[in-house]
């Protein structure tokens, strides 16, 4: 008899998303190594239960108390055997006790469960941007403390991640001089100023290369997705703000690049499809399926890079500047944004109205500098009260 081999346990945070999806068809492709033990979601109960039945988790959380009732009698009926759980507290105690940890819920609501992943030394695949732009120091500090690695998700960071030197290696000595973060550009790039100012919602959603969910769509839009990155990127590779530059390849092939003291750059690159970055943080070191097809360079028309423009979107200063500021600013930056995005799509302000209630909030909320959870937590929510105030006035 040959020995059992014992699947590596995943828990998806934020199942019913984009990134949540993507994750689940990677691990459909090698059930043999992997199996989904718990999936989570805010609301979403039909797709929930379509993701229960398929994958037969023994857990399932919803943050919504009605989705978690409809879910509960949905799985009965249906004879599963999941058990359905409710609330933040049991997102956070799911994400403590899995051997694997994929972060993919949106904006601020996933700073604790991803949190409470690392500091129980989880292996955590990291998509939520906005949990390390609120918290990197306090995140990356709890990781070196418990043993987590945290393997970035975002197609930049994960490429970065593998241009660089083995993790544990100091960048500097390994002559490390810039890091180089790849933008699309977003569907609006090419519009003039006037244009901008009567984009719908619909425009900025329908980006050129990625499918992605609507916040994320709206950021690479206004760039705001790009210095998000920025500031995750200076966590996640203890670098700082001088060492990155931002280069807007609008064909989404090259990923990221690493340029090194002796001239040499390297790139990663492949198809724009989220399964690639998410197969590679599930096996490192290893490599796996992830069911996206290979690059074809002969029928690709050409690779092309240009300077991103700060004037029509400022939105990439802005998260310089927060970064710069240091303290809570970030977690002001990305509580302001999250609230301006919202409102954006519910068309209550114009696209070009989105960077000044940021940069308003950001001058209006006074920075505390201390950058504990309490502190964090109170910055992101007076920045979100400031925020709705500006766009009620």
């Amino acid at each position: 008899m040959g020995m059992a081999v014992s699947l590596l346990k995943v828990c998806v945070l934020g199942s019913t998303g984009s990134i949540g999806k993507s994750t689940l068809s990677v691990i459909d492709q090698n059930r043999d190594s992997y199996e989904v033990a718990a999936l989570t979601a805010n609301q979403n109960d039909k797709a929930m239960l379509e993701q229960c039945l398929a994958f037969k988790p023994s857990v399932a959380a919803m943050l919504d108390e009605q989705a978690a009732e409809r879910l509960r009698q949905a799985l009965k009926d249906a004879g599963s055997q999941t058990k359905v759980v409710q609330g933040t507290d049991a997102l956070v105690a799911l994400a403590a006790e899995h051997d694997i940890v994929v972060s993919a819920i949106v904006g601020a609501a996933g700073l604790m469960p991803t949190l409470a992943a690392v500091e129980a030394g989880k292996r955590v695949l990291l998509a939520n941007k906005e949990s390390l732009v609120m918290s990197g120091q306090l995140m990356m500090q709890a990781a070196q403390r418990s043993g987590a690695l945290i393997m970035p998700v975002d197609s930049e960071h994960n490429a970065i991640f593998q241009c660089m030197p083995a993790p544990g290696v100091d960048g500097q000595e390994a002559g490390i001089e810039k890091i180089i973060l790849t933008a699309s550009g977003g569907p609006l790039r090419k519009c003039s100023l006037d244009e901008l100012a009567v984009v719908t919602p619909q425009q900025a959603l329908a980006h050129p290369n990625w499918s992605m969910g609507p916040k994320i769509s709206i950021d690479s839009a206004t760039m705001m997705n790009k210095g998000l990155e920025v500031i995750e990127a200076c966590h996640l590779f203890s670098v700082g703000l001088e060492s990155i530059e931002v280069v807007v390849h609008p064909e989404s092939v090259v990923h990221s690049m690493v340029a090194y003291s002796d001239g040499s750059v390297l790139a990663q690159m492949g198809n724009p499809d989220m399964r690639t970055p998410i197969a590679h943080a599930l096996a490192w070191p290893r490599r796996i399926n992830s069911g996206v097809a290979p690059l074809k360079f002969t029928s690709l028309s050409g690779l092309h890079f240009e300077e991103p423009d700060v004037e029509r979107f400022p939105c990439l200063r802005l998260a310089y500047e927060a970064q710069e500021i240091g303290g809570v600013a970030p977690a002001v930056l990305n509580a302001a944004n999250e609230v301006a995005v919202d409102a954006f799509l519910n068309e209550s302000v114009s696209f070009l109205q989105l960077p000044n209630i940021i940069e308003n909030t950001l001058n209006e909320v006074k920075n505390y500098h201390a950058s504990d959870l309490p502190t964090i937590i109170e910055a992101d929510k007076v920045a979100r009260e400031v925020a709705q105030k500006l766009i009620a006035n």
